[in-house]
């Protein structure tokens, strides 16, 4: 499942667009790792199925299990995705069920960049879906020394009280020696649209001195991080951001149902589930890493990348001459040599 199908070409507007926020993406990053999806059972080299009905630490409602976690296609799109549903039914000592996938001991990063395209559930009221990371060192030293990295976060009570839960997110860091004793720093956004039930782009760029979240730089290039952190030094090694956070990660997808997050402890009270269950869907996922300044990354079968057939790798599109930014109808089109590209780098003319 590694790199195998496609290649990603989400990285080439920012490649070519080198006056934009996020001109800091050097043109000689590499395209790691793609999880696509395609296949027709989950990869468990790559993927672990969390069971178990502990509330997370956040007295959330939900049974993680195999229920919850499925390969399908997205009926709107049709898109080959992973699909974890939340669903009101007795389970496990609980009134739903769930799913949560993590990458751990299996598949892990430090430092890159991270893009997952993913298509969020309606939250309203009382769903709390989320991708992010922790530290490869989790069994070792647990929760919070091994340090989380919530990418994007959705469904605050925050978001619930002011009628703005479809496009109100945040992205979040947490470290501490206990779990009484946690230094946390987190950025919440109101964005200008709704950023559910269609699909959308989530980019982090974590470097050894800074972490930065972006979202749908593909159709908005231009968009500003609605999360940043400087990874600075401290005395106090469980809390220093440039220790805990300059090491490896895994990575972690779930839709938590209740808890203190939504603010919501009655599975009745969930209205996000009156009608039936909802879906978080995960088109795919990509690692691009530099190779330098400690980057690394692990995986099973990871050397087993092909690029498909008539695609040429971003970094060759990118090592000659930058590309023209044009809007046309509204769409915008990236010009080199003679020919027109779309923001994902998919020919066009």
């Amino acid at each position: 499942m590694i790199m195998k199908k496609s290649i990603s070409y989400i990285s080439l507007a920012l490649v070519f667009l080198a006056a934009t926020t996020v001109s800091a993406v050097a043109q000689d990053y590499q395209l790691v790792w793609n999880e696509d999806f395609t296949d027709g059972a989950l990869d468990t080299q790559v993927w672990n199925i969390e069971t178990n009905g502990d509330g997370g630490g956040n007295n959330e409602l939900q049974y993680y299990c195999d229920r919850g976690v499925k390969l399908g296609v997205e009926p709107t799109t049709g898109k080959h995705c992973l699909i974890l549903t939340a669903t009101k039914e007795a389970f496990g000592g609980k009134q739903c069920t769930s799913g949560r996938v993590n990458t751990q001991s299996k598949a892990y990063y430090t430092f890159g960049r991270i893009d997952a395209r993913i298509k969020f559930p309606q939250t309203a009221n009382g769903l709390w879906p989320a991708f992010w990371q922790m530290g490869n060192n989790y069994k070792q030293v647990g929760w919070p020394r091994c340090g989380e990295t919530d990418i994007i976060e959705l469904g605050h009570q925050s978001a619930f009280n002011k009628g703005t839960q479809d496009r109100y997110f945040n992205g979040a860091m947490h470290v501490g020696s206990k779990w009484d004793a946690v230094w946390s720093d987190a950025n919440a956004v109101t964005w200008p649209y709704s950023v559910e039930d269609t699909f959308h782009i989530v980019t982090m760029i974590w470097t050894p001195t800074s972490i930065d979240m972006y979202m749908d730089l593909d159709s908005h290039p231009e968009n500003d991080a609605y999360f940043h952190a400087d990874l600075e030094p401290n005395d106090n090694p469980d809390y220093d951001r440039s220790l805990v956070f300059g090491k490896p990660n895994f990575i972690i997808a779930n839709v938590a149902v209740g808890g203190n997050f939504p603010g919501i402890y009655d599975v009745n009270k969930i209205t996000a589930l009156a009608d039936g269950p909802r879906s978080m869907y995960i088109d795919w996922i990509r690692i691009y890493q530099r190779g330098d300044a400690g980057e690394s990354f692990v995986c099973p079968s990871a050397s087993d990348a092909i690029e498909p057939e008539g695609t040429t790798a971003i970094h060759t599109i990118s090592a000659t001459k930058q590309a023209t930014k044009v809007l046309r109808d509204g769409v915008i089109y990236l010009l080199r040599d003679g020919a027109a590209y779309d923001v994902l780098g998919n020919r066009v003319q």
